[in-house]
C-alpha cells in the first residue's frame, strides 16, 4: 500500500512541483490550497486555509476517512511580507506569523492524534535559509522561519516515543512565483525613510530568487527523505554557495558574519 502524503500550499511553486512529483512516483498525494485548485500528476486537491482551524480539521478528516491514515505531513504553505520592521502594522505582522508559523502549528496539532494512534509518521516542516540567516527588510518572514526551527526541535523530542519523525527543510533561493507574490508593506510604498535602501536591497533579493534553483530539485530531495528509514533532522537545499552559509555562521563572530550578509544586500 502506497504512503499517503498530505501537503499544504500546492497551488503554485515548490508545493505544486513537489506534490506532482510525489504523485507521479507512486505516492497517494493530497494537496491543499486556499482556493479551488487543480494540478496534474494525479494529486487529489482540497480547499483548506491554514489560518482557519476548522478548515484544517475538515481537510484532514476527509483524507483519514478516505485513506485511513496519513503517513507524511509536509507543511509547505507560506507567504512573504517585506518592509522595514519599524513600519510594519500589527495586521501585517499577524498575517505573516499566522500563515507561516501558527498555520503550521495548527496543522500539526490536528494531524498528530492519528499519527500517534498508528505509531508512525513523518512531519516535514518547510523553514528557509532565512530561518538560519536573517535578511534586511525580511524581519518578520525570517522570524517566522526561525520559529519553525525552534518549534521543530521541541516537537521532535516530544513525539519520538510515538515513532514520529520531524524533519526541517531550509531551502535557499528557488525560481518560483514566491517573488511575484510577495506582499510589500503599505508604509514601504508611501515615502518611507527606508525607501532607497529598501528598493536597493529588494532588487538584490529578487535577482537572487529569479536566478535560483528549479523547484524539481527540492521535490527530489523530499522524495528521498520520505524513502529514507533514518532521515536527517535538517536539510539545507540550495546552491553550493548558499549551503556554506550555516558553516560560515558557526565559524565567524556574529558581527563579522552579518557584516558580510549586509554587504551582499547593499547595506553599508
Amino acid at each position: 500500500m502506497s504512503k499517503v502524503i498530505f501537503i499544504t500550499g500546492v497551488s503554485t511553486g515548490l508545493g505544486k512541483h513537489t506534490a506532482e512529483y510525489l504523485a507521479q512516483n507512486g505516492f497517494t498525494v493530497y494537496g491543499t490550497s486556499r482556493n479551488e485548485t487543480r494540478i496534474g500528476g494525479g494529486v487529489h486537491t482540497l480547499m483548506m486555509d491554514v489560518t482557519d482551524v476548522l478548515s484544517i480539521q475538515k481537510a484532514i478528516n476527509t483524507v483519514l476517512e478516505k485513506e485511513g491514515k496519513i503517513d507524511v505531513m509536509i507543511n509547505n504553505a507560506g507567504m512573504g511580507i517585506s518592509g522595514a520592521i519599524e513600519e510594519a502594522t500589527t495586521e501585517e505582522i499577524r498575517l505573516q506569523m499566522d500563515t507561516n508559523f501558527l498555520g503550521m502549528v495548527h496543522v500539526i496539532q490536528a494531524i498528530l492524534p492519528s499519527m500517534r494512534q498508528q505509531g508512525s509518521g513523518t512531519i516535514i516542516n518547510m523553514s528557509s535559509l532565512g530561518g538560519i540567516c536573517a535578511l534586511p527588510f525580511q524581519g518578520f518572514y525570517c522570524a517566522s522561519k526561525f520559529a519553525i526551527v525552534g518549534f521543530s526541535d521541541s516537537l521532535r523530542m516530544e513525539v519520538k516515543p510515538f515513532n514520529i519523525k520531524v524533519v526541517v527543510i531550509e531551502p535557499g533561493d528557488f525560481h518560483t512565483n514566491f517573488t511575484s507574490n510577495r506582499v510589500i508593506q503599505q508604509k514601504a510604498k508611501n515615502n518611507s525613510p527606508y525607501e532607497a535602501q529598501f528598493n536597493k536591497t529588494m532588487g538584490i533579493i529578487e535577482k537572487d530568487e529569479t536566478g535560483g534553483l528549479h523547484p524539481d530539485k527540492l521535490a527530489l530531495k523530499i522524495f528521498k527523505i520520505i524513502n529514507s528509514k533514518n532521515p536527517c533532522q535538517v536539510y539545507v537545499v540550495s546552491s553550493f554557495e548558499q549551503r556554506l552559509v550555516p558553516y560560515i555562521k558557526r565559524l565567524l563572530p556574529h558581527k563579522w558574519f552579518y557584516s558580510i550578509i549586509g554587504s551582499h544586500y547593499g547595506v553599508k
